[in-house]
């Protein structure tokens, strides 16, 4: 076990900070944020593009260094040994609280192991503001992050969680909205949801009500931007309503039919048929008897 003050003992070693930056708007930089990028030796960014003109925007010259999956192995031990030689460094993320849904989960992970003190500078997050400003019940609920790119692997996913009574939230590239929004429609039928498009922006758009309803409207107005998707959970009475919908539209010998032809015998799929209805064995029996 490992005890981390992160204000209160002198240390050999720097520490990592986890620093959130706006999510479109600049001006939801945070004071605390502000302070710390311009203390820090240097700043980890998945886009040095991007933080150049955040740093701009306010007048910072803080050296940058690029941080992102495609160097995140070797720039990650390079990052360590600079924190245990006792620099001080700011993550931070093309938008957003960094470690989520990008590179700087295993750099967070690595200074932990290192016992390197991980102090976290909260700020902006897309999946936390889209929830409370969906309008769709807030707790509990599951982040899925980006879904799979492939349409099988993302139904596999969406699978996963499709009848938990958990709001989801995933976020999504404009060019792949559409396909992904079937296959929720497809695994989770119809929900609720809101899907929010460039928050804080100038055109920041959101799209509340029926995914079949919202899923037409994208489709004739076109994607751009990026997503962020609300979905309601399943509740009680709909998993239990779903749970006889299945065979409300089969006769009983259907019923038993089915059963048979998923391997039980004869007497399995009475036994279920019946259970399932509520009707007595024998009733279910003699029907199926005397067809």
């Amino acid at each position: 076990m490992y005890i981390q003050k992160s204000f209160k003992q002198e240390q050999e070693v720097g520490s990592l900070y986890i620093v959130g930056t706006p999510i479109g708007n600049l001006e939801d930089l945070s004071p605390r944020a502000q302070e710390i990028l311009t203390q820090v030796q240097c700043i980890a960014a998945e886009d040095t593009r991007q933080t150049r003109k955040l740093l701009a925007k306010f007048s910072f010259s803080t050296p940058l260094i690029s941080y992102h999956e495609h160097n995140q192995q070797s720039r990650g031990e390079e990052l360590i040994e600079r924190l245990l030689a006792g620099e001080s460094i700011a993550l931070v993320s093309d938008a957003g609280m960094p470690a989520i849904s990008d590179p700087g989960e295993d750099l967070v992970q690595k200074a932990v192991r290192s016992h390197i003190p991980v102090i976290p500078i909260p700020g902006p997050n897309a999946a936390l503001s889209a929830l409370v400003a969906s309008g769709i019940q807030t707790q509990p609920f599951l982040f899925l992050g980006f879904l799979p790119r492939s349409s099988k692997a993302r139904k596999c996913e969406l699978a996963k969680w499709a009848k938990l009574p958990a709001t989801l939230l995933c976020y999504e590239a404009p060019h792949r909205l559409v396909s992904m929004l079937e296959d929720v429609y497809e695994i989770c039928g119809d929900r609720i949801v809101a899907i929010s498009r460039e928050m804080t922006k100038k055109h920041e758009e959101w799209l509340r009500g029926l995914l079949s309803d919202c899923l037409a409207y994208i489709k004739e107005s076109g994607t751009k931007g990026e997503y962020t998707i609300v979905i309601s959970g399943v509740d009680s009475i709909q998993e239990e309503e779903e749970k006889v919908l299945w065979w409300d539209q089969l006769s009983i010998l259907d019923h038993v039919k089915y059963y048979i032809d998923q391997g039980k015998t004869k007497k399995e799929a009475i036994q279920l048929t019946a259970k399932e209805r509520g009707l007595p064995k024998r009733e279910v029996y003699n029907l199926y008897h005397t067809k």
